[in-house]
């Protein structure tokens, strides 16, 4: 009986410690909950629609949108947090889908040849904050030295520095001597870059290793480029089979693919192989025009570079050149591709101009290419989470997607330009910019 009495009296102090430990963990659970945020806006606009809604709140919770409703129709509650965003015009977040946030715009071969993982690392932290505060919360990444990219993403992830949501590609991956090789020293130092593979085991090989060392997105260099040495942009790189072994085990690991690709018959083998993305597209002709419609396939433009390195860039000859010979056609080859309907998502190859200019891409589709401004917003959101495969997550404001939101000071159907100039920048439920200013 004492025995009996003895575990009695040990059961009741085990539930009694347990109990006092529920209510412990359940009083600091409602502690450390956070509690809304209620953002009041005078006109949200629906890029889905064009339509603008007047007085609106949004609610938050944590990083996500809870629901969107009259302002009249909510009151804040003690424990809210109320940001009033007066007159402006709030709308999602804008997404470049083709960023190299780790690059800087310095094209002087010998600062090239200087460069390390370790530097690319530090300007990626100053242009991902620069390339946030301009508004832009999403990007992809396609293309980093020694993975920085992926340190970067991972960095903003954890919150040790300010940037947008990333998908990042690691090392680009192209062939010997080719757009995406290093071709400024000459053969005694056999110099390549990280990503260079030649052959289908090959670069089924550097599909393998991209993802393993943190790659979501694959990125391959399909013909030449324009700031490379030796290469033409219209020449095709990869083989097609070679292609088709690298989309086939991206696609088979849960990875995209954006192929690099000036020239038509590089865009073509690329879009046939079945990679997700046409990346700059200069010399695009109807018959891959009519293969990516087939496919769906995305093209994603980088115009606004061309303007911008025409009139500020300071190239050397070898890429000056180049840059003039595919500034004189791809405006009109793509203008073309847009009105027979192929996919664009918004990507401006940022670092071959200022990062944080961004949103001056927009400003060439609709003043230079006749595209409506909602259109090319579209290419900004809905289309640009599309491509990247985060259409439940951001592109649009709606409940369950994250809490990106910025605010300019008028509708930017009005005046597409006004994106250049973002009052607000908030980022899964965090601001980062209020006024017009940077928070501290």
């Amino acid at each position: 009986m004492a025995l009996k009495q003895k575990l009695a009296a040990v059961l009741c102090l085990a539930l009694s410690a347990a109990c006092f430990i529920a209510r412990g963990v359940a009083q600091q659970t409602q502690k450390l909950a956070p509690g809304r945020t209620l953002v009041r806006v005078g006109h949200l606009l629906d890029v889905k629609t064009g339509n603008l809604l007047d007085n609106q709140t949004i609610v938050i919770v944590g990083d996500t949108i809870q629901s969107i409703t009259p302002t009249a129709s909510i009151s804040a509650e003690p424990s809210d947090a109320v940001i009033d965003l007066g007159n402006l015009t709030a709308l999602p977040g804008l997404i470049d889908v083709h960023t190299h946030l780790n690059y800087d715009t310095n094209f002087d071969p010998y600062h090239e040849l200087i460069q390390t993982d370790a530097k690319e690392a530090i300007s990626g932290v100053v242009n991902a904050r620069t390339t946030l505060l301009a508004g832009f919360t999403s990007v992809r990444n396609v293309g980093a030295d020694g993975f920085a990219d992926v340190d970067l993403r991972d960095a903003i992830n954890n919150g040790q520095v300010p940037g947008p949501h990333m998908q990042v590609s690691g090392p680009l991956i192209g062939i010997t001597g080719g757009h995406c090789d290093n071709n400024l020293l000459p053969y005694r130092y056999h110099a390549t870059d990280d990503g260079v593979a030649d052959g289908i085991p090959a670069v089924q090989h550097m599909v393998r290793q991209n993802i393993k060392y943190g790659a979501d997105v694959i990125k391959i260099c399909a013909t030449g480029g324009v700031l490379s040495k030796g290469d033409d942009p219209q020449a095709s790189q990869f083989t097609l089979e070679e292609m088709e072994a690298i989309v086939a085990d991206a696609h088979r690991l849960g990875r995209k693919v954006a192929a690099h690709a000036h020239g038509a018959q590089g865009i073509l083998w690329a879009t046939k192989a079945g990679v997700d993305s046409i990346e700059h597209g200069s010399y695009i002709n109807d018959e891959a025009i009519a293969e990516m419609k087939k496919r769906g396939t995305y093209l994603v433009p980088t115009l606004y570079l061309e303007d911008w390195m025409l009139q500020y860039g300071h190239l050397p000859p070898f890429y000056q050149q180049k840059m003039k010979d595919v500034s004189a056609v791809a405006k009109s080859n793509i203008k073309h591709a847009m009105q027979a309907g192929v996919k664009i998502a918004m990507g401006t190859d940022a670092a071959v101009y200022p990062h944080g200019l961004n949103a001056h891409e927009l400003e060439v589709y609709v003043n230079q290419f006749g595209m409506s401004p909602l259109a090319a917003l579209q290419t900004a959101t809905i289309n640009a989470s599309d491509l990247m495969g985060w259409s439940a997550k951001t592109g649009t404001l709606e409940p369950g997607k994250w809490a990106d939101i910025i605010a300019v000071d008028k509708n930017p159907l009005d005046d597409i330009r006004v994106l250049q100039n973002v009052q607000f920048v908030m980022k899964a439920g965090a601001v980062y910019k209020s006024r017009g200013v940077p928070m501290p």
